[in-house]
């Protein structure tokens, strides 16, 4: 993560100044970042072509929900989905800047020779954020559970812990972006620590651990593969449903018809 893609004063004035950054969490400070270097490396979304992005939102015209798709000051228009649209489809129409920072996570983890589990992995490891942001990880599990390896869902689950804490062993630093911007007593909550634990123990703790070091990889702007490029990869690690992704009877299709029609009045 380069800190020199962001401004901190501008940065902390947008979330409402450092009296509201103090009362913040430090997961939702964490994905408060990550989205603001999302933007700052993606496209026609970077943060300099876009109206500041304040967190607390009073008058803003949005969708109802509280993922990246739902603000239309981002995302003012959404294509249409074909009728059974697939895993690619909603790269190309719905997950925007989180998409590309997934591919970009997905090329590093190809080009130094990981398997493809954790090439899959990094494709979606923040797609959720499209639909919700708050307890990404977790989300993101449920999200994609019912079409990955199971290794994938759980390592998905437990990123969002992972990333708060290094692991020499395979090169993963604690980011010092988090340092920079909020200090160093910037410290993760009490279930982040318990979540940690419980993950580092477990038999699949290198499947969540890799989406971490995949992750600080998905910011180089200068990287730019297309969804088109990991089809065989998609398709030997997706499942994907005939009948399309939302019309299927997953427990998750309900998040993927959301995705569809956000403006679903009801």
């Amino acid at each position: 993560m380069d800190s020199s893609r962001i401004d901190r004063r501008a940065f902390i004035a947008k979330l409402g100044g450092a009296a509201t950054v103090a009362g913040m969490s430090a997961s939702t400070l964490a994905d408060e970042l990550e989205d603001e270097l999302i933007e700052a490396t993606t496209g026609p979304e970077k943060a300099e072509e876009q109206p500041a992005k304040p967190v607390r939102r009073e008058r803003a015209k949005m969708r109802r929900g509280a993922g990246g798709i739902f603000d239309e000051r981002r995302v003012p228009e959404l294509s249409p989905l074909p009728a059974n649209p697939t895993l690619i489809d909603f790269f190309k129409h719905r997950f925007g800047g989180f998409g590309v920072h997934g591919l970009r996570s997905a090329q590093h983890a190809l080009d130094s020779g990981q398997d493809e589990i954790h090439v899959m992995a990094a494709l979606v490891h923040d797609t959720v954020q499209a639909l919700v942001r708050a307890d990404h990880g977790y989300w993101g599990a449920d999200f994609l559970a019912p079409y990955v390896d199971e290794r994938i869902a759980w390592g998905i689950r437990y990123h969002q812990a992972l990333r708060f804490f290094p692991d020499e062993s395979v090169g993963y630093e604690y980011p010092a972006l988090y340092v920079d911007m909020f200090g160093a007593d910037f410290e993760p909550e009490p279930y982040v620590h318990a979540a940690y634990a419980d993950a580092r123990k477990h038999r699949w703790y290198m499947h969540a651990r890799m989406i971490t070091v995949n992750d600080t990889y998905g910011f180089d702007k200068n990287v730019n593969p297309a969804i088109d490029e990991f089809t065989d990869i998609i398709g030997r690690n997706f499942r994907q449903p005939s009948e399309g992704l939302g019309n299927d009877v997953s427990p998750a299709a309900h998040m993927w018809r959301t995705l569809i029609n956000p403006d679903r009045p009801l």
